[in-house]
């Protein structure tokens, strides 16, 4: 087993101080930050969804916002407003809630898709547009935007220019009988996140996310990030296959990866590791395929066992 690098290790340590179980989740959700990317998280409620993003936002000393979406938020209740200020005899603007170092986006498919095109430019551009002023975002700019499933009564699919802004999709899933009763009997007690204490600063976290674009990602591998997501344009079961952002995406994640497991380059277990996180929510499935009980999961799958695995070289 790989050594985890010093400092993202402790980061992680702390995140299990109130999430118990959930290593993978803390591991993905730190990938997404260092690679400057963002995470959707769907699951039912009651998880702790909205925990695992306080607790990431304590760990790195970020500025945490939290929206709530609901059915009559409006675009404005989330970028900000400008505002006629007779004093002054000019309009001032006042921040939403999305000008924030780590934003929770609770239940962003219970909003209308006018309010969930809102957050577009600021996941891309990270910068948001208010009556023809371009407002930019503090760096780091990372959001969690949580989903219910989009079966449950009263969600909204989020279209697939949005999904497409999400670096990784993960689920966090319901603990083990063992962990649920840990889950309870640290509820007895004072709420472990309110005594959560900063690992590292936010410079140090852009520091590490600058050493993120500097991991050595190997022409080969990138021939076989392509490879896998040519063959998602071609499948036959997928109506809509993975676009060239996607490639860029699983580059990033997997040079993020890299560093979170101490090293300067990527090898194909990242890849063939983040593909299905990165991936999925980037497909649209035939409907025949849908009818079939084939997932998206199941298709990229299915693809990775069949490109072939690059032979990897001496890395420097």
């Amino acid at each position: 087993m790989e050594n985890l690098h010093p400092e993202l290790l402790r980061v992680i340590e702390n995140i299990e101080k109130v999430m118990i179980g959930k290593r993978q989740v803390a591991e993905l959700s730190l990938v997404a930050l260092l690679a400057d990317g963002h995470v959707l998280l769907e699951d039912v409620p009651g998880v702790g969804k909205t925990m695992m993003v306080r607790a990431l936002a304590k760990s790195v000393s970020a500025k945490f916002r939290r929206i709530q979406f609901t059915p009559d938020l409006l675009p404005s209740d989330v970028t900000g407003v400008s505002i006629y200020n007779p004093k002054e005899l000019e309009f001032e603007f006042k921040p939403g809630p999305i000008m924030g170092n780590i934003i929770l986006a609770d239940e962003i498919n219970r909003t209308s898709p006018k309010t969930q095109s809102a957050l577009l430019e600021g996941l891309e551009e990270k910068s948001v547009t208010i009556d023809g002023v371009t407002h930019y975002l503090d760096r780091p700019f990372f959001v969690m935007a949580t989903q219910n499933p989009i079966e449950y009564e009263g969600t909204y699919p989020l279209p697939e220019a949005q999904l497409d802004r999400f670096l990784l999709k993960m689920k966090m899933g319901y603990p083990s009988a063992k962990e649920e009763v840990e889950v309870l009997s640290r509820a007895q007690k004072t709420p472990p996140i309110e005594d959560l204490e900063p690992i590292i600063s936010l410079e140090e976290l852009r520091q590490l996310q600058q050493q993120v674009r500097e991991v050595m990602v190997d022409d080969t591998l990138k021939m076989y990030i392509v490879d896998i997501a040519t063959r998602t344009r071609a499948h036959a079961s997928i109506f809509l296959g993975v676009s060239p952002r996607g490639s860029i995406a699983l580059m990033k994640a997997a040079q993020a990866y890299a560093l979170l497991h101490d090293r300067d380059y990527v090898i194909p277990d990242d890849i063939q590791y983040l593909a299905p996180f990165v991936f999925t929510h980037r497909i649209i499935l035939k409907s025949e395929a849908k009818f079939e009980g084939i997932s998206a999961e199941d298709v990229i799958k299915q693809i990775l066992g069949r490109v072939p695995v690059p032979v990897q070289r001496l890395v420097r």
